[in-house]
């Protein structure tokens, strides 16, 4: 007797032929840690949930008239155990495996699905390192900075990812930001020129802010780092501390569009924070759709 069995859950469901790891140009890696977590829980979730909903993703874009996944592929990776040990230990396990996964496959695209934001300063490590990166670039769509030294007794918080790639030597650039502590600030202000924040009322004003990113960005190495939060919670509500007044799905879009088509070169990117909410799954396809379209502007290059 014969059985049939189902498939192995992959982004974007794809058959065995576009989702090989031989042949594929993109490399989906899922992280769902979740250690500092503050507010709202569930981030460890979000990794399983993106997968899921994914698969109901029209692979047809018509920006570029075509099923683009189709064509150059996705393979996804077992997801990344976590550890049971400190948030800083956590942090370096994160980056030797980015380390070794972008060494391993330097000409494919490796985009983390986490999972909570304390992973993206290992998963900037690990690139920046696999790619030989001088001067790294975090492009950062988020409502909060994250900029804090440490947050509840730990300096490897989802509230300090981009102070410690800041301290590591990066540039940043923030997009979306809507929610500040006086420390955070003080920082932007003081080191304006390794820190570039656009607040959410900013990107709503007028487009103003694309001339200047695109300077920013050009010819430049980037690392892309999309908090799901960056965008307002009447989109998606499912993630653990929601701003209002957040970006829209155009705003985001062009955000990303804007980066992708500018810089030297993307060296990698994830996206963060989705904590799923039982019974509600248009954030987790929101997300996922998000994340294909990041996909198709990056590999467009």
């Amino acid at each position: 007797m014969s059985y049939d069995f189902s498939p192995q859950e992959n982004f974007l469901g794809l058959d065995e032929e576009s989702s090989a790891l031989e042949t594929a140009r993109v490399l989906v890696l899922p992280i769902p840690y979740e250690g500092t977590v503050s507010y709202g829980g569930g981030t460890k979730f979000g990794p399983r949930a993106i997968i899921h909903a994914s698969m109901q993703v029209e692979l047809f874009d018509r920006e570029f008239g075509k099923e683009c996944a189709s064509e150059y592929g996705v393979h996804t990776l077992p997801a990344l155990a976590s550890t049971h040990h400190s948030p800083e230990t956590m942090v370096r396990y994160i980056e030797e495996a980015v380390y070794d996964m972008a060494s391993r496959y330097p000409d494919k695209l490796l985009f983390v699905l986490g999972g909570e934001h304390s992973i993206s300063s290992g998963v900037g490590r690990g690139l920046a390192r696999a790619h030989n990166v001088d001067r790294p670039l975090m492009v950062q769509l988020d409502a909060h900075s994250d900029l804090r030294n440490e947050y509840e007794g730990t300096p490897f918080s989802h509230a300090s990812i981009a102070r410690r790639l800041l301290d590591d030597g990066w540039d940043i650039i923030q997009l979306g930001i809507r929610s500040i502590c006086t420390e955070e600030m003080e920082l932007i202000t003081a080191r304006h020129d390794h820190l570039r924040v656009w607040f959410a009322e900013q990107v709503h004003a007028d487009a103003s802010w694309e001339v200047e990113l695109t300077q920013r960005v050009h010819g430049r190495d980037v690392f892309l780092s999309i908090d799901i939060d960056a965008l307002d919670p009447s989109l998606i509500p499912a993630t653990g501390t929601p701003e209002p007044d957040g970006l829209t799905w155009n705003e985001a879009l062009r955000i990303i569009h804007t980066v992708t088509r500018n810089a030297g070169r993307l060296i990698g990117a994830d996206c963060v924070e989705l904590a799923p909410i039982p019974g509600h799954h248009a954030s987790e396809f929101i997300t996922a759709k998000l994340i294909y379209k990041t996909i198709n502007h990056i590999m467009a290059r």
